[in-house]
């Protein structure tokens, strides 16, 4: 749910005419939200579990002397479709892990920039994406 759904969800409260049915809808609505956000999360650190998993046996595998070590983080990567399927798209990838390395040390020298200050309000986008019941 979007900063200016929630904008428009305290403004439908605090309006004139408080239906209990409307908040009733409401309440439903952010908890299948809320129950929604949760199991995407517990989805996310999945992978990333077991990305990181095959990741590190990968460096275990070579630190061993395996001949084949990579075969940990192949099978994990092929299991979520993530293998490049030609030489462009291998090509393409490398070029993204680039840029995004170069960007890393500005995204980490400007965290005071992104975040706001404590105890202030954040600015949010105007914009009604849910209708809500009148």
């Amino acid at each position: 749910m979007t900063r200016s759904e929630f904008d428009d969800i305290r403004a439908h409260i605090t309006a004139e005419a408080r239906h209990t049915a409307d908040l009733l809808e409401i309440a439903n609505e952010l908890l299948d939200d809320l129950e929604q956000a949760r199991v995407r999360e517990a989805t996310m650190r999945s992978y990333y579990l077991s990305l990181l998993t095959a990741a590190r046996a990968t460096v275990a595998a070579s630190n061993a002397g395996d001949p084949a070590p990579m075969t940990f983080l192949v099978h994990e990567l092929a299991r979520h479709g993530q293998l490049p399927a030609n030489d462009s798209e291998a090509l393409r990838i490398l070029s993204d892990a680039k840029a995004a390395q170069a960007l890393i040390p500005r995204v980490e020298d400007e965290p005071s920039a992104r975040r706001p200050r404590p105890g202030s309000r954040a600015r949010s986008c105007v914009g009604v994406s849910r209708t809500l019941p009148r």
